[in-house]
């Protein structure tokens, strides 16, 4: 790591850095047990700007190996981008002088021309193939290869990212799982939902992304990891500095914790899978609050104030009931939830509602914002169950 960081920062060769990068992917490649010639499988399940970022920089970073590994993204066909949103993102194209060179280099720069003059419809996977997320039509990733068919998408993934909403994770997995049926090994999974679930039946209790996964696929809990942190997925592709945790089993997340790992995108691992999840989960209902109290208050500084000191209150306690060692992970929750409130989809959530621009009939996937997370469980106070075995 400690090489990789100096030829990030002083510009040392491509070749020193694609050599540190490529160990890496051997490691991994060894400790899943691939054969020489029989290339590491990465998918991404949803194409949200998180998910389409991490996908992204994995792809940046390992993309160039091509005969020992192969990243791909899964996303749902059909979406189509609407006309406003097309000459908004020719807008961008142009922008961008890197980016309007290499649309001209594909031959693919002609229909978004034709998308903004309202002669053609472009359509989400269409331009994620060229690098541009829906959710985030503002920061151009790099070219994805994008797969609109999950069957062919996941059968073979030796590691999914999950980039789903929390809100969908069961139904795609329960999908996903059918065709894992006839599999002879056990794919890893890396969750990156920040959303939590209730239940009342047989008791009140929460559920996290990974246990929806664990249910929904019957991958076993040691197999899927949640990866979360003080992150806004546009900074993060800009390379502005930011850090994660993954959390899990210790033989998973310790190799998945170097391999992600980047100069700018520093990735910690922990075992406390569980509270980092509940903690992720129920950040983003904080921070609909948090955006609520802003509109309501005129941006009052004091209210805003009142209103984190009540929300850190809390996660400190449910952590003191969750972790045997708390003060490990006060500081890196309190930093999630901070970044949520102060520049998060949730927080400007809070604030249409408030003002009156949106509401709640209007259900909770919003044009160029994605899917709100949290509100599935508004209304509920369940106690939370911890498993003993995790």
């Amino acid at each position: 790591m400690g090489t990789e960081k100096i030829a990030g920062n002083h510009g040392i060769s491509n070749g020193l850095v694609n050599g540190v990068l490529e160990e890496k992917l051997d490691e991994l490649r060894d400790f899943l047990g691939k054969a020489e010639g029989d290339p590491l499988r990465i998918v991404g399940v949803g194409a949200g700007a998180w998910g389409s970022v991490f996908v992204a920089l994995l792809q940046d970073s390992y993309g160039p190996f091509r005969d020992k590994v192969s990243i791909r993204i899964w996303r749902r066909p059909g979406r189509q981008v609407d006309r406003a949103t097309a000459e908004h993102l020719f807008e961008v194209i142009n922008s961008r002088e890197e980016v309007l060179r290499r649309l001209i280099r594909r031959c693919a720069y002609l229909k978004y021309v034709e998308a903004r003059l309202g002669d053609r419809t472009l359509y989400a996977d269409e331009i994620l193939k060229d690098g541009f997320c829906l959710n985030m039509i503002d920061t151009p990733i790099c070219p994805l290869k994008v797969v609109t068919n999950l069957q062919e998408a996941v059968w073979d993934a030796d590691v999914v990212i999950n980039g789903l909403p929390s809100t969908e994770t069961r139904e795609v997995f329960e999908e996903i799982s059918r065709y894992w049926k006839e599999r002879n090994s056990t794919p890893v999974i890396i969750s990156l939902a920040k959303g939590i679930e209730a239940e009342l039946e047989p008791l009140p209790r929460i559920v996290t992304p990974t246990q929806m996964i664990h249910r929904a696929s019957g991958v076993p809990m040691e197999n899927i990891l949640y990866l979360g942190g003080p992150n806004i997925a546009s900074e993060i592709y800009n390379k502005e500095y930011a850090n994660a945790r993954i959390c899990g089993a210790e033989k998973w997340r310790k190799p998945l914790a170097k391999f992600l790992r980047q100069p700018h995108f520093i990735v910690w691992d922990n075992g406390d899978l569980v509270t980092h999840e509940v903690m992720g989960g129920l950040k983003n209902v904080y921070a609909i609050g948090a955006g609520m109290v802003a509109a309501l208050t005129n941006e009052s500084a004091t209210s805003k104030s009142v209103y984190f000191a009540h929300c850190t209150s809390e996660m400190i306690f449910i952590t003191h009931l969750l972790a045997e060692e708390p003060e490990k992970l006060a500081g890196p929750l309190l930093a999630d939830t901070y970044v949520t409130l102060l520049k998060g989809r949730n927080a400007w959530y809070g604030q249409m509602l408030a003002s009156g621009a949106l509401n709640l009939d209007m259900g909770d996937s919003i044009k160029g914002k994605g899917m709100i997370q949290g509100l599935p469980i508004r209304g509920y106070t369940p106690s939370i169950e911890r498993r003993d075995n995790e």
